[in-house]
């Protein structure tokens, strides 16, 4: 049972993950899509050399096809994979190939709720990837994910139930305030934060917060210790 917490722009920001014991830290590829916080492939690698082995280090994509999905892992050595699915999804060749650059490479894919066919799509999804992240789609928006709101918890626990051994994380909205009745709720393998342990500079961008980072892990904790 893991935390997860996005987007990671610097290696400060990954420093306050790392020493608040966050298990998986995910960091959005720049490659022309408009990922919010997204990052050069230099600053990328800076990022995860400087979290080694002390977390499970994620690579953010969206994109239109694998070609830019394998050059960022052949260079990076990503330990997940995480595919938005904005525009391409993920698929059985794409865990091969993955697999030809690294075998410990894992698949995440991620799945919009609500979003037409949703549980159909989980069950082919978990079928061959290591994880799903279930996401927030916000009114007006098309991506998934980054819509700082919640939904409707009880998808997520159908899904869980649902998918067998696939490992499930659950995000959306979560921050301190209500990650740990999300776990209660949902029983999720994971729960993933973004907007909710971030608070707004005056330019109007994001930055992550250290106090709301180790309050979700603490929380998050708390709530995993008891459904066990």
């Amino acid at each position: 049972m893991i935390t997860q917490v996005y987007s990671i722009h610097d290696v400060e920001e990954a420093r306050m993950c790392v020493d608040a014991g966050v298990d998986h830290i995910g960091v959005a590829l720049k490659n022309g899509y408009a990922c919010p916080r997204e990052v050069e492939l230099d600053g990328i690698k800076e990022i995860f050399d400087f979290i080694g082995n002390r977390a499970k280090k994620v690579l953010i994509v969206v994109s239109p096809g694998p070609k830019e999905v394998l050059e960022a892992v052949e260079v990076l050595r990503p330990d997940i994979v995480h595919i938005c699915g904005n525009y391409y999804e993920a698929t059985p060749e794409l865990k091969e190939q993955l697999h030809a650059i690294d075998p410990k490479i894992e698949l995440m894919q991620a799945i919009g709720i609500p979003t037409p066919g949703m549980e159909e799509k989980a069950k082919y999804f978990s079928s061959f990837c290591d994880y799903l992240i279930l996401d927030s789609i916000r009114p007006g928006l098309t991506s998934i994910g980054v819509a700082g709101v919640t939904h409707d918890w009880s998808v997520d626990r159908h899904i869980v139930e649902i998918v067998g051994k696939c490992k499930v994380i659950m995000a959306g909205g979560l921050g301190p305030e209500n990650v740990y009745d999300a776990i209660k709720t949902v029983r999720p393998f994971g729960v993933d934060s973004f907007t909710k342990t971030s608070v707004k500079t005056p330019d109007g961008d994001t930055k992550k917060d250290e106090k709301l980072i180790r309050k979700f892990v603490l929380e998050s904790q708390k709530a995993f210790a008891e459904i066990k």
